[in-house]
């Protein structure tokens, strides 16, 4: 039997520009930064939050003057663009439905969403949201491209 691994997991591109609709009306949108796709798992608790805001905010993934990733988003002064993503954790290993047990339920999962993007705003980084748990439209740039997924540490 596989043990149970829990962990905050985010989708993070880095992006020329980005925006997030709801309902016909942008909501959120950025410049040169980084979109990042979060999902929460059931067992997150807010040191999960805390791991992957700094560890998203110092990844040293933008290129420096001679081209090579080696300055951070704080560095090159980007915006970051959150976007709350539950189907993180569909789970596709049976049938044709994915399973989302593994999801926080909203009322944890807005939490500590909300935690991670406050985090974000106290290291100093300007950060834009879409709404949670609404049906959003994201539209983006992408840079390099450049996509990383990063997890909590379990």
């Amino acid at each position: 039997m596989r043990a149970v691994v829990q962990f905050m997991r985010a989708v993070v591109q880095r992006v020329k520009e980005c925006t997030v609709v709801v309902k016909g009306e942008s909501v959120g949108s950025i410049e040169k930064g980084l979109l990042v796709f979060l999902g929460v798992h059931r067992e997150d608790t807010p040191a999960d939050a805390e791991y992957l805001a700094q560890k998203i905010a110092s990844l040293r993934i933008f290129e420096d003057d001679t081209g090579k990733m080696n300055r951070s988003l704080v560095e090159v002064a980007g915006s970051i663009l959150v976007v709350s993503q539950f189907t993180l954790y569909g789970d596709c290993r049976k049938g044709r439905r994915p399973s989302f047990i593994d999801a926080a339920p909203p009322d944890l999962a807005q939490t500590l969403y909300d935690h991670f993007v406050e985090l974000l705003r106290k290291i100093g980084v300007p950060v834009e949201t879409g709404w949670f748990q609404a049906m959003m439209e994201v539209t983006l740039v992408n840079d390099g491209p450049v996509t990383l997924i990063l997890e909590s540490p379990q």
